[in-house]
């Protein structure tokens, strides 16, 4: 998301000169020279704070203050002026602004500015979007993170299995979250007020089976790693199955269950039920975009847990989380943030035993994928995103063994 900061000014090379400075750091300004210009950029949605002269015709920087205020009161305002004195600067605190700098002011002192005010909003945004997602009746929006195609592609398989009443197969590799899943699937189902049962296939004899089934009677079982139900409990499966059980069979597996149909450790005839939709969660590897998305859930998710503040994630910090394999995948990356937020070593994996030129193309394998996702795997927008030559751009793409298609949605 490209960073906005509004700059309102009737002077046009102060506001010139403002917005040479905000390029120069990176940043995208917009530019206005009234209230009246300005207050039409000025949204509950805006993605950025606003920078305003004080001295203006009209309706001066008080009353933008005010207008922002009232629009969104989390929206972050910085105000200027070249007759800047103590009680006009306690006017601009006590109604509301960020801050309050006197012009000519320094590039540093704006940008220190600017970037506590940018971190604020960015939070605020963020917090919001979470929020929305926990009263969102959508089980899969609000429980399913990511912004990857890979995520989205998860919980669009998921809201169109959920509905259907046949059996559901789940599958991923270890720490992808199988089972978080399975509970989706059950809460986004016209079954949602009826129970959703949990066992370890492992050891289930038949008899515990039936007990299970029965407590899930309207609702969904889900069995975990239905490759290691004993051979007995299969049958018994298949038969309740096939008999019409109320009980809704959502299996989960970390394995290949063809493969384990061949060694004899699954049923053929249960395979072949349990197979008919079957839901797949990508691995962290598949979708490292969503590495700072997730970390950033499971720190807040942490702090809250261990009644601590959520520390701030430093850019540095995130990067080495992005160079990682994770083979452990979301499971692991919770654990990362648990030991983030109580402020213990980390454990950088594989990455400890890698030089630069290893971590860096994982980054850059990495941003690639990102690029993929935001533009929907049409490799030229995302070449042109990256401002990369297309004939470079595909080169990586042929090095890292990323296919643009797999990104499409």
């Amino acid at each position: 998301m490209t960073v906005r900061v509004l700059v309102v000014d009737d002077d046009a090379a102060v506001r010139d000169a403002l917005a040479q400075t905000l390029e120069l750091a990176d940043l995208s300004p917009l530019t206005a020279g009234s209230f009246v210009v300005a207050k039409d950029h000025i949204t509950r949605d805006f993605d950025g704070v606003i920078v305003s002269d004080i001295r203006m015709p009209g309706r001066d920087g008080f009353h933008l203050l005010a207008h922002t205020r009232k629009v969104d009161a989390d929206l972050p305002v910085i105000l200027l002026t070249g007759e800047g004195d103590i009680p006009m600067a306690v006017k601009a605190m006590r109604e509301g602004a960020f801050g309050f700098l006197e012009k000519p002011c320094a590039p540093s002192d704006l940008l220190s500015v600017l970037e506590r005010a940018l971190k604020s909003r960015a939070l605020v945004l963020e917090n919001r979007r979470l929020r929305t997602l926990v009263e969102s009746g959508d089980p899969a929006a609000r429980m399913l993170f990511g912004e990857s195609a890979q995520a989205d592609g998860l919980r669009a398989r998921v809201r169109l299995v959920a509905p259907l009443e046949t059996e559901v197969l789940v599958t991923g590799a270890p720490g992808t979250g199988i089972s978080k899943v399975a509970e989706v699937i059950h809460l986004s189902s016209l079954r949602s007020k009826a129970p959703f049962v949990k066992r370890a296939a492992a050891d289930l004899a038949p008899r515990v089976l039936a007990k299970a089934m029965e407590v899930a009677a309207e609702g969904s079982l889900f069995l975990d790693e239905i490759t290691r139900l004993p051979a007995a409990s299969q049958l018994a499966l298949l038969e309740a199955i096939e008999g019409g059980t109320r009980a809704r069979l959502i299996a989960g597996s970390t394995s290949d269950l063809a493969t384990a149909v061949e060694a004899g450790l699954l049923n053929a005839d249960l395979y072949y039920r349990i197979e008919v939709m079957p839901v797949r969660v990508p691995s962290l590897s598949e979708r490292p975009e969503d590495i700072p998305v997730l970390f950033r859930h499971y720190v807040a998710q942490a702090a809250e847990q261990a009644g601590l503040s959520a520390p701030e994630i430093g850019p540095d910090h995130m990067a080495s989380l992005m160079a990682q394999d994770w083979p452990g995948n979301a499971r692991s990356l919770m654990s990362a943030a648990m030991r983030f937020v109580l402020g213990m070593p980390e454990e950088v994996g594989k990455v400890a035993d890698q030089g630069l030129a290893e971590q860096l193309a994982r980054v850059e394998r990495a941003l690639l994928i990102a690029a993929l996702g935001r533009q929907n795997g049409h490799a030229s927008a995302a070449a042109e995103a990256l401002k990369l030559p297309r004939k470079t751009f595909y080169d990586k793409l042929k090095r890292y063994g990323i296919r643009a298609e797999d990104y499409r949605r």
